[in-house]
């Protein structure tokens, strides 16, 4: 227990370290993006007096270490700054996107996990067989076809073509989970391609524990079957698929751009998209800071789960 508290203390400075880098290296880039941001929000024909006030009003004519402890300082509190075309907080973006992502985030992962792990598991209890093949044979060929060609195919068969679905969800705002069919086919797509990584990899891990000297020694004390596939193998596989579910959740809940676009969900994918085309920096560095500590965080729990139930394990996802 007390290497696991000294690794786990190690674990949180080095997440710190990285939410500091995170923080920085969001500034920076947003600073050596080409253009002014004065002059674009001044109009197709600028006034240099106007260029000037907007400058001012930005805070822009302030040197960047200035503007970065301020934007920084802030950051802890849920300040994350003010839009520059709309003038409301960058936080009501943040929130307003969140709902959205959440929820399809959500619903995936609960999907995800029973299907994932239950495909493994079968696969692998059924080594070199008809299932086993059949198994990585289907997830294979679903995980080499990308999201938006997918989603396409769905949306035709199912919405078009048969009108069991809605194509899109526009005209049900931020509260789809009051129009639940709304969701199906965007779930559908981010399941398809994360099922089949999880799977492939609780499979290969059951494979690998499974033939381990210490379940070898299991079964010659005569431990039912059940018991040493899922308490003694099942959770030795479970590190890098823990690893592998955080860097999903990360992909979810960093607002997934495609299939958002795709089924117009007003999402932090949307709300990404649109700031960048309307050149708000303040939106795009809150929304690049949300999704960067989210990777920390995420990474962070995976690694101590993995560590947890596969203590000789030192990856790191």
């Amino acid at each position: 227990m007390r290497g696991l508290a000294s690794w786990t203390v190690r674990r949180l400075l080095l997440g710190a370290a990285q939410t500091a880098a995170v923080v920085l290296l969001v500034f920076a880039l947003t600073e050596a993006l080409p253009g002014d941001a004065a002059v674009a929000l001044a109009g197709d024909q600028p006034d240099p007096e106007r260029i000037a006030a907007i400058r001012q009003a930005m805070h822009l004519d302030r040197p960047a270490h200035e503007r970065l402890l301020e934007w920084a300082g802030g950051l802890p509190h849920g300040d994350f700054g003010t839009s520059l075309v709309s003038g409301r907080p960058v936080s009501t973006y943040i929130t307003d996107g969140f709902g959205p992502t959440l929820l399809l985030a959500s619903l995936t992962v609960v999907l995800l996990v029973p299907a994932g792990v239950g495909l493994g598991v079968l696969a692998a209890r059924h080594e070199g067989r008809f299932v086993d093949r059949f198994v990585s044979s289907v997830t294979l060929g679903a995980y080499a076809v990308p999201e938006f060609a997918f989603g396409v195919l769905l949306t035709t068969v199912f919405a078009l073509r048969l009108g069991w679905l809605p194509p899109t969800a526009v005209g049900y705002g931020t509260d789809l989970l009051a129009h639940p069919a709304a969701l199906v086919l965007p779930v559908l797509v981010l399941l398809s391609r994360p099922v089949c990584s999880l799977a492939r990899l609780v499979r290969a891990g059951m494979i690998d524990a499974l033939a381990s000297p210490y379940v070898a020694q299991a079964r010659r004390y005569g431990v039912p079957g059940a018991r040493v596939r899922y308490g003694h193998a099942l959770p030795n596989a479970v590190a890098p698929a823990a690893q592998q579910l955080a860097r999903t959740v990360d992909w979810l809940l960093c607002g997934v751009i495609v299939v958002e676009a795709l089924y117009v969900i007003p999402g932090l994918g949307t709300v990404l998209m649109n700031a960048v085309a309307e050149r708000d920096v303040p939106v795009v560095q809150g929304l690049a800071v949300v999704f960067g500590v989210t990777t920390v965080v995420l990474n962070l729990g995976a690694d101590l789960v993995a560590r947890r139930f596969a203590p000789r394990s030192e990856v790191a996802a």
